[in-house]
């Protein structure tokens, strides 16, 4: 071990002795400071770039030294004196509750072969092009991280008991994706004997992932746990209480999402029969609420880009439009300093690349850009594909997305939320508010008149909440009912109405993420009673701006706090 891995090693230990033999003092810090010695990949991530220099220790000391933190954490954080901001009290309540959760209850040391297999093929290609980082530092860093993957691969070999199918081929494919790597790429460009020189631990290290290859084979290929991402309700409900720290259940869940679903189709067909009268005023209407409504958005589809260039120049103009609307209606505080690049999202994005997403900056950043990657498809690809394509992504449906992803949504709140002086909601956020303040802010804006005379983009807006409170509905569905692929498109379509880019992109996600798809609808249902509850509470005294910038200066808390928060400040 080198010197440097010894002394941090060291210094984890010590942190551990000493962090219980003091007050119940500045509880966020210490929880943060002891989260970087046990994650500093994730802490890197984040932006916090002196965690380069350390890598995750996976041993069982390790974890269950994690583990006896976060549970101490818990007892100090129930005693009444405990000195801690109420709502960072909470967020790290839920924080520290759901590591125990991932390593005592799910055990995922013990049971998830990736785990170990994604740091090993992470360790050196996160940070070999680190621009802030000296050659000899990166020497260093590279010799370290290789002394680090050898742990972690002996760390497997002593923790793993069971893994799935899936788990296991996951795991493989990564551990050869290293060996080429290290071996093969572009790593090896500094020359093999190089490297060994620099780093003696080189040549053990790729022993060391052979190794672990070969034990994964003898002791699980013939002896892999099925293969199910299915929850089963109780799992879910168990997920769903810590998730939204509350005691909603799976069934009320499902109930509200299903009855937003019958209230959002109402209206939709209310402003469909509104926008064909005033469009067509000589034509009749259809008898059948679907077929009107089918009609309606149509011709939302209809007002398409041509292409991505097309795309990211009708994009570029309806970002500086928002930003606009948002200062002549006196709605929220703009940021001072725009940080935002709006881009097509590259093929090399794979799936990823036709659903489009915000490339946020990390929290702790020291240079905060945000990258907006818009949908795209390939030219090359059939025309019809590519019409069907940009039908799902149409300008009405963009202009009031661009709310939602941009002004005032999600890089407005985080870029304003990064100023808190509260690190701790930067680092672990409350679940739903995230999304469910981009939701929210859609309605908000829309209310202000944004594109009043356009029917088409309330229109998409109406067919967005239909899309959130489907995602609520079908996760529920899939995890407590047994619904497969098949159901879930069938209904996401006929009754929800979503457009079909959107529905074959919902199986992957209600499989990876039930739980944060979610947060959509509730956040935005939270937020929503939220402004109502102020509204009638304050009556003409209500300051919309004021309403607003307190949420994104606060920063991402549970949104029942913000009831106390209004009641005790005032906007004068």
């Amino acid at each position: 071990m080198s010197k440097a891995m010894k002394t941090y090693f060291s210094h984890w230990l010590l942190f551990f002795l000493l962090t219980f033999s003091t007050s119940a003092q500045d509880l966020d810090e210490r929880y943060i400071s002891a989260w970087k010695a046990f994650y500093p990949s994730q802490a890197l991530e984040s932006g916090m770039r002196s965690s380069v220099f350390y890598y995750e220790d996976l041993s069982e000391a390790s974890i269950n030294q994690w583990l006896d933190f976060n549970e101490r954490i818990l007892t100090l954080l129930s005693q009444p004196d405990a000195q801690i901001d109420p709502s960072d009290k909470r967020l790290l309540r839920v924080q520290a509750q759901s590591e125990v959760d991932t390593w005592k209850n799910l055990n995922m040391h013990t049971n998830s072969f990736n785990l170990y297999a994604e740091l090993i093929s992470d360790a050196i290609p996160t940070f070999i092009k680190a621009d802030y980082l000296l050659d000899n530092e990166k020497v260093n860093v590279i010799c370290n991280r290789l002394i680090s993957i050898e742990k972690l691969a002996l760390a497997a070999q002593k923790n793993l008991r069971n893994v799935s199918k899936g788990d296991l081929e996951e795991g493989l494919e990564n551990l050869s994706k290293s060996l080429k790597y290290l071996t093969q790429g572009d790593f090896k460009s500094r020359g093999a004997n190089s490297i060994s020189r620099e780093c003696p631990a080189m040549d053990s290290t790729i022993r060391s992932i052979e190794s672990l290859k070969v034990f994964a084979l003898e002791k699980f290929q013939d002896n892999t746990l099925p293969d199910t991402s299915i929850l089963g309700r109780q799992e879910y409900d168990r997920r769903l209480k810590l998730y939204t720290d509350s005691d909603l259940t799976s069934t009320e869940l499902a109930e509200m999402a299903l009855n937003e679903i019958r209230t959002v189709r109402a209206l939709l067909w209310e402003v469909s029969k509104q926008y064909l009268v005033e469009t067509y005023p000589d034509k009749n209407l259809p008898k059948n609420d679907l077929e009107i409504i089918d009609l309606a958005l149509a011709d939302m589809e209809k007002d398409a880009p041509l292409n991505s260039a097309d795309y990211l120049q009708f994009w570029q103009q309806l970002a500086d439009s928002a930003v606009g609307f948002i200062q002549k209606n006196n709605i929220a505080t703009l940021p001072k300093n725009q940080t935002l690049r709006i881009q097509t999202a590259p093929e090399s994005a794979g799936p990823a690349a036709r659903i489009g997403w915000v490339a946020s900056a990390p929290p702790f950043d020291p240079n905060p850009m945000t990258t907006l990657n818009l949908p795209s498809i390939p030219d090359t690809l059939p025309k019809q594909e590519q019409v069907d394509f940009w039908a799902s992504f149409n300008k009405p449906f963009n202009r009031m997305i661009v709310i939602h992803e941009l002004f005032p949504g999600h890089y407005m709140q985080l870029k304003i939320s990064r100023e808190t002086p509260h690190s701790l909601r930067l680092l672990f956020p409350y679940g739903i508010f995230i999304e469910g303040w981009a939701t929210f802010t859609e309605k908000v804006l829309l209310d202000a008149g944004w594109e009043a005379e356009n029917k088409l983009t309330f229109l998409a807006h109406l067919r967005k909440r239909l899309e959130n409170a489907n995602r609520a509905y079908t996760s529920v569905q899939v995890h407590c009912n047994d619904w497969n692929q098949e159901q879930v498109l069938k209904f996401s379509t006929e009754t929800s109405l979503l457009a079909p880019q959107f529905a074959k992109s919902l199986w992957g996600r209600i499989m990876n993420s039930p739980l944060q798809l979610t947060s959509y609808y509730l956040g935005g249902a939270q937020f929503t009673q939220l402004l109502k509850t102020e509204k009638e509470r304050l009556g003409d005294n209500f300051d919309l701006k004021y309403f607003m910038d307190t949420i994104m200066k606060a920063g991402p808390i549970p949104i029942e706090e913000f009831y106390d928060i209004f009641k005790n400040t005032s906007s004068n």
